[in-house]
């Protein structure tokens, strides 16, 4: 089992920015813009909430561009964490990592899979009922969640070349499709609504919509919102924007495997995110030309994407997207289960996780870390609380995001003569107000909703108890 004793770097700055795009684009884009149109009802705070997000995670990916090449090894933001403060700093978020944050998305974006591959196979499909299991009702698409995960867990498990090949031509498929959708929404639709959308600038509405009697969400009316109300439909509606932007930082776990890590991370973090946030702004500048506006906050099922290339080609759109989507959450989970399973490792290198988690197959991969993520993520696709879940995680994401940015400013002081062959650009400025925006961000959560916010953080303080017990149990 354990014939190998490091990883083989054998991954260079294509292959890790390939990871920070593929990771990063799943289902999202194709879906949130719907929930941001009814918070916020108008083209300029669309658009506007896309930017605020992809400025944010632009300046996380350049400031953790510094730790990456202090800390060149596997484990990233857990490692930077725990050097930064403490060893249960780290622990809390490898904790809240492996329970939720990586595993609870595996199962999200294998579910979005099954989800559209039922446009093309209705019996495979998440409302395809097979069988009570007593504490749960298990679908078909919760099983084909179950098999993708297990596929690209065993692909993994060979090597990361096999890996990398799987990132690299899914990654590169969906960019492109992408890029093509965005053109083509411009230059093919019959009609365009962009100068209709952009009536409405800067002049925030409201319309949460309601369910009829087949639950299916109708509009009800647009309400006009500013000040306090505004702040908190802002801050509801960039869950839907960082979810769909997160996994950035995945990258940086795979540290080990980086052939000149210290310089090759934070360009592919910079890279990545750059390439990503580009094209989700232009994903919904499209958005605003091919549909009006009420059209946007409430298409079937909130599958945006599917009504946008309806009206570009009318005679193929869904399944076009259907494929698309398909590709797109095929290649993200690839690239979570890759990079997650070296947190596990590095944990385990620690003494905070089970011992052969720290171990190394024959092709120098995570064996047993890569099969019990697929394991806590296959219960996850089971339980169909992962959706809710992610919702609530926002704030705790966004949460570790800003203490690990605040960390630069501790090891700084800390370890002033520290190798930095990258430091973090534009600081202390751009790091500063990446912590006061999340803050922000967070604070606005927790007054407007408050739902969003405490189960995350009951989840990460159980952490707690159960790092003392791991510490007490390693000393016997």
């Amino acid at each position: 089992m354990a014939e190998q004793t490091s990883f083989k770097p054998t991954l260079g700055l294509f292959d890790g920015t390939m990871i920070v795009a593929g990771s990063m684009i799943g289902s999202g884009i194709f879906i949130v813009s719907a929930d941001i149109a009814r918070y916020t009802g108008s083209a300029g705070w669309l658009v506007a909430v896309w930017l605020i997000t992809g400025f944010m995670t632009l300046t996380a990916a350049l400031s953790y561009g510094e730790l990456s090449g202090m800390f060149p090894r596997a484990g990233g933001q857990y490692v930077y964490l725990k050097e930064a403060y403490n060893p249960l700093m780290g622990f809390l978020y490898g904790w809240s990592f492996f329970a939720v944050i990586q595993t609870a998305t595996i199962a999200a974006v294998g579910v979005a899979f099954s989800k559209f591959l039922a446009y093309l196979v209705p019996e495979l499909g998440n409302n395809y009922f097979l069988f009570d299991a007593g504490i749960t009702k298990v679908y078909s698409g919760q099983l084909v969640s179950i098999v993708i995960i297990c596929l690209l867990t065993y692909i993994n498990s060979k090597g990361v070349k096999e890996g990398k090949f799987i990132q690299t031509l899914f990654t590169s498929a969906k960019l492109l499709a992408l890029f093509g959708l965005i053109v083509f929404g411009f230059l093919l639709v019959k009609e365009s609504f962009w100068a209709e959308n952009w009536k409405t600038g800067f002049n925030a509405m409201q319309d949460l919509g309601q369910k009829d009697t087949e639950g299916v969400l109708q509009p009800t009316s647009w309400t006009n919102i500013s000040g306090s109300a505004l702040l908190g439909a802002i801050a509801a509606a960039m869950v839907g924007s960082i979810f769909s932007s997160d996994a950035w930082n995945n990258v940086t776990f795979i540290a080990g495997e980086m052939k000149n890590p210290k310089r090759n991370i934070g360009l592919s973090l910079f890279l990545g995110t750059l390439i990503v946030t580009v094209i989700y702004v232009s994903a919904n500048l499209m958005y605003l030309n091919v549909m009006p506006l009420n059209e946007l906050a409430f298409p079937t099922d909130d599958r945006v994407a599917v009504e946008a290339a309806n009206k570009i080609f009318p005679s193929f759109g869904t399944t076009l997207i259907a494929i698309l989507i398909m590709v797109s959450t095929f290649g993200c989970n690839n690239g979570l289960i890759l990079a997650g399973a070296r947190v596990y490792y590095s944990m385990a290198k620690d003494g905070l996780f089970f011992k052969q988690v720290g171990e190394l197959n024959k092709a120098a991969v995570p064996q047993v870390a890569l099969w019990i993520q697929c394991i806590v993520a296959s219960v996850w696709s089971l339980s169909g609380k992962y959706g809710q879940l992610l919702d609530m995680i926002s704030f705790v994401v966004v949460l570790f995001y800003m203490l690990t940015i605040l960390g630069i400013f501790i090891l700084r002081k800390k370890r002033p003569d520290a190798e930095r062959p990258y430091k973090a650009f534009g600081y202390p400025l751009l790091p500063v107000l990446y912590i006061l925006m999340g803050a922000a961000f967070c604070l606005l959560l927790i007054i407007y909703k408050p739902e969003f916010t405490w189960p995350g953080l009951i989840i990460v303080l159980l952490g707690v108890p159960i790092y003392y017990i791991v510490i007490s149990a390693g000393k016997k």
